[in-house]
């Protein structure tokens, strides 16, 4: 794997830089953590190097001094909203959440709950915080936020809202998910902190879109296809153009809405501490590219990726065309088409050739491998043997996993279990590598390699089973899939 992004100087220069805004403020900064702090695996996908945890591991080194809040939105506890990554619901996500900061080194102070209007569910869910002794305090709706910056900067507004008690000099506001209401607790608590007589400062922690690289550098276009479904656009800060004559990069809503922050901080400090909503962000990831053709290439690689996990979503009725007209047009503003996927080229020819469901792998030395559905194993299960007996100088014609064993397991699958499809998916060859591996040094080999498929790019013509789908994740596998095949692989 090419890398494009150097992580160490990211974890040095980024902690740096936070340290040095929470001196600016009267040691007290609450940071608004805008998308994931952990398992970002968007950042490292696009920015090769990149490791999921980064932030994570860069902010442990400020783990002494902070603390984090974990904020959850009643509305979304009483729909019982579904984190759609992990296919759990909010409300857990932020029993995990805390479990996993609490065994990184992370003091979790408390969880509030917001857009609190006296939901039975979320009373339910306080008292089940309760129990489990963690702290928890509601902020309320507040009519016409965030326009009425009259009543929202008084004591019927942010004044009504529980005062969450915090030790720290770092407060880092985080939640499972957009929508929660993380920029309104933490307004809400400077507004409380000036009551108690501590100027509070507000950053905001924000990896893209990147406000320090172009507006249409493939990175910010693949932001953008990211939120497709927000219908976030990435625009040139005018109030950072304005104040500074410089460009800066951020996106539609953080414009749209700092006039009326800027309202805000003059009520509450008198003034505003900052002249632009790109003045408001800490992120330095811009300046941690070392190989911006590496980035670029793996940027528009990820386009492409979130084009088709869109077609894939709209075939079975999980998002509309807007989303996929949207990432379509951001095909022009990156100058690219599907074709520059080498691997989704290669799956459809072999697909022509062969007349079955075909998938390719772009290996990182740029070497193509192709494998195609047989009576035996499925178009997955297939490459990851032809990949990794490649990459481990195996002859291709020798078969690794013998037809004895492959047909017990298919026997098991379709009289005991009652299965519909013969064919070994890729989480069954490998637990078949895996067993062989003890007495066949070849299998042992091939199973060596599965970690240099890290980083690469695949496509099959076929909708793959959500099995196969977990596996290329879990191996770090960019795959992509046709969507109008059925039924699935």
């Amino acid at each position: 794997m090419k890398y494009g992004f150097d992580n160490n100087k990211y974890l040095k220069i980024q902690s740096e830089h936070i340290k040095q805004r929470i001196s600016e403020f009267d040691n007290k900064l609450y940071l608004e953590l805008g998308g994931k702090l952990f398992d970002d695996h968007h950042a490292s996908r696009v920015l090769p190097g990149f490791q999921p945890d980064s932030k994570l591991r860069m902010l442990q080194q400020l783990s002494e001094s902070a603390e984090i809040v974990i904020v959850i939105s009643a509305q979304d506890i009483e729909k019982n909203k579904v984190r759609q990554d992990l296919g759990i619901t909010y409300d857990e996500d932020v029993l995990r959440l805390r479990d996993e900061f609490q065994n990184r080194g992370f003091y979790v102070g408390s969880v509030v709950i917001t857009h609190y209007n006296g939901q039975s569910s979320a009373d339910a869910y306080r008292k089940r915080l309760e129990h489990l002794g963690i702290k928890s305090y509601y902020h309320y709706l507040i009519d016409g936020y965030p326009n009425n910056v009259e009543l929202i900067d008084s004591d019927e507004g942010f004044g009504k809202n529980d005062y969450v008690e915090t030790t720290r000099p770092l407060v880092i506001v985080t939640a499972p998910g957009p929508g929660s209401g993380k920029m309104a607790v933490c307004l809400s608590q400077l507004y409380q902190e000036q009551k108690h007589g501590v100027n509070a400062g507000y950053a905001k922690f924000e990896t893209f879109p990147v406000w320090s690289l172009p507006l249409k550098h493939p990175v910010n276009i693949a932001y953008e296809a990211a939120t497709a479904d927000l219908n976030d656009i990435n625009m040139i800060d005018p109030f950072h153009l304005d104040a500074y004559d410089k460009i800066a990069i951020n996106y539609n809503r953080d414009i749209e809405i700092f006039p009326v922050l800027k309202a805000l901080f003059e009520g509450i400090y008198g003034h505003c501490p900052y002249k632009s909503p790109t003045d408001m962000g800490v992120n330095m990831v811009g300046f941690c590219i070392s190989d911006d053709e590496v980035c670029c290439a793996a940027a528009k690689d990820e386009i492409i990726r979130r084009y088709y996990t869109a077609l894939g979503k709209m075939a079975e009725g999980g998002c509309n065309e807007a989303e996929v007209n949207k990432i379509s047009l951001l095909f022009k503003q990156a100058d690219i088409t599907t074709a520059y996927r080498k691997s989704t080229t290669a799956a459809r020819e072999r697909k022509e050739q062969s007349g079955n469901p075909s998938i390719a792998i772009e290996l990182a030395d740029g070497t193509i491998i192709t494998a195609e559905r047989s009576p035996l194993l499925g178009a997955s299960a297939a490459l990851l043997l032809n990949a990794t007996k490649h990459l481990a100088g195996i002859d291709h014609t020798l078969k690794l996993i013998p037809q004895s064993m492959i047909e017990p397991i298919q026997k098991t699958k379709m009289e005991y279990l009652e299965g519909k499809n013969l064919r070994l998916h890729s989480d069954e060859v490998l637990v078949a590598l895996s067993m062989l591996s003890v007495s066949d040094e070849n299998c042992a080999k091939a199973l060596q390699k599965l970690p240099e498929l890290k980083g690469c790019q695949a496509h099959a013509t076929v909708m793959l089973s959500e099995v196969d789908q977990k596996i290329f994740k879990k191996l770090g596998v960019g795959i992509t899939c046709d969507p109008a095949t059925r039924p699935r692989e």
